[in-house]
């Protein structure tokens, strides 16, 4: 409701106080988010079937985007033309999180949470935030991992539900994070450390004292915290999805999911 609230307000204040763009530009973000993440929280409720039937193809357009960026010169860059799907594919992810400590799906919440979370700090925390983050090299590396991830993640769970997932993908499943999920961190890492300089000379979204709150808060400390945690995590989860190797290609291949 409160969502919906803000929006709500953005109309009001679009035509109460005179702005230069068009009511469009200043509700265009809101809206698309508020609206796909309806549609998948509806969906999982209804039919998970038919939320991974959705969530594919979004993937999927996120992964022509990329390819056609680089295969067909614009003069934009790539956080450009991909902006407007990254944030709201990565920020309906949060569903994934709800679905799972409400036992909606058989997902582990912790993992999910981790792995839910820290791509939603690097797109709104960084991308989103900072000029450095969207033109760090480590742009195209974290976009990429996703998609291709997300992609064969979906698309394995839509046919496992359905009672028939070719050993292939299963192979795809469990053996490309080997080299996805390296590849994703190393750029969801790169795009925080190419934010952090802008974070730290500009004192974004920090407290200094003395104010009237009596309370400091440091946003690049908390980018240091955030690539601090990736240490003792990544290996956990990482070795978590060997471990989930071993028990699916090792035994039946088409029955269960992580």
């Amino acid at each position: 409701m409160l969502q919906w609230s803000y929006l709500l307000y953005l109309i009001v204040t679009h035509y109460t106080r005179p702005r230069h763009e068009p009511l469009w530009e200043t509700v265009k973000l809101v809206v698309v988010i508020f609206q796909n993440a309806a549609i998948l929280e509806t969906e999982q409720r209804g039919d998970e079937t038919s939320l991974n039937d959705v969530i594919t193809p979004r993937w999927s357009y996120l992964l022509y985007l990329i390819v056609t960026h680089y295969t067909r010169p614009r003069h934009e860059p790539l956080w450009e033309t991909v902006k407007l799907v990254v944030v709201i594919f990565q920020n309906a992810a949060i569903l994934e999180v709800v679905h799972a400590a409400l036992g909606l799906v058989p997902s582990n919440v912790l993992i999910t949470f981790f792995q839910v979370s820290s791509r939603v700090i690097v797109v709104c925390g960084v991308l989103l935030a900072t000029p450095t983050g969207p033109a760090s090299l480590g742009l195209p590396l974290a976009l990429i991992a996703w998609s291709v991830t997300e992609i064969i993640r979906y698309l394995y769970y839509a046919l496992n539900l359905l009672g028939g997932v070719p050993w292939l993908l299963v192979w795809c499943r469990y053996t490309t994070f080997i080299v996805l999920y390296p590849v994703g961190v190393t750029g969801e890492l790169f795009c925080i450390f190419d934010a952090y300089s802008y974070v730290a000379s500009t004192k974004m979204w920090s407290l200094e004292m003395p104010n009237k709150i009596n309370f400091t808060f440091s946003y690049h400390y908390m980018l240091s915290f955030v690539m601090f945690l990736y240490i003792p995590l990544f290996p956990q989860m990482y070795l978590h999805m060997f471990s989930q190797r071993r028990k699916i290609l090792g035994g039946n291949t088409t029955k269960k999911s992580k």
